[in-house]
Parts: structure tokens; sequence; C-alpha cells
């Protein structure tokens, strides 16, 4: 099942795939994260509704932080796509800077395979 670029990372480190200057790196990255972000409510249970998040198209500061972590993908050969959708689901979610949706279903939606020479992300 396809997940998040954090959710990735997350992955790799518990899996043990990290070396210590990697793991520190997701480490600041995710907290620089955690400090800027609201926390969307469905994730107090765990996210036990499978609710997706997706940065709003405004977000672009954020979105441009995300660098280093999809650098941590490519150097660890973690396959990725970068997907916008102007209708990802229903909405349950909402802040300045993202949204959290339950999809509709699996369907297909503008999506580009990520390559290393690529860093923009939705």
């Amino acid at each position: 099942m396809p997940v998040g670029i954090f959710a990735a990372c997350h992955h790799l480190r518990r899996a043990g795939r990290l070396t210590p200057a990697d793991d520190r790196l997701f480490t600041e990255v995710d907290g620089w994260f955690i400090a800027r972000l609201p926390y969307p409510p469905f994730y107090a249970d765990g996210n036990t509704v499978r609710a997706v998040p997706w940065f709003k198209p405004g977000a672009a500061a954020l979105i441009a932080a995300l660098a280093p972590l999809e650098d941590l993908l490519r150097r660890y050969a973690v396959p990725y796509d970068v997907v916008r959708s102007p209708d990802p689901g229903t909405i349950i979610y909402e802040d300045a800077f993202q949204i959290g949706v339950l999809p509709y279903v699996r369907r297909p939606a503008q999506v580009r395979k990520a390559s290393p020479s690529t860093t923009d992300l939705p």
C-alpha cells in the first residue's frame, strides 16, 4: 500500500536501514515539521480511520523542506511517486497547510515517477 514520505522514512528507520547520521537527519526534519504543523486529530488513536494527509498547494515552504527526506528515499533506493489531485477524497480535517482525507477508492490520479533530478512534491 502506498504511504507518505514520512511513513516511508519511518519504515527505513524501523527496518534498521538508516545510518546513524541519516537517522539524526530524519529526526531533525521530522521534528521541524512537528513544531510547525498542527497535529490532525485522526492521529490521536493511531489513525484508525486511515486518513491520508495532503499538503495544500500553497504550503510551498513546507513542501520544499521535504527535500532532505526525498534525498533519503533516493539514496536508499526506495521508489516513490509524487501525486497531485484536485480531489483526493472526502476531507475530514483541514488547517492552513494540509488536509486529511478519506480516499474514495484507489483510483488513477495525476502521478509522475520521481527521479534523482526531481525535487518538488505536492
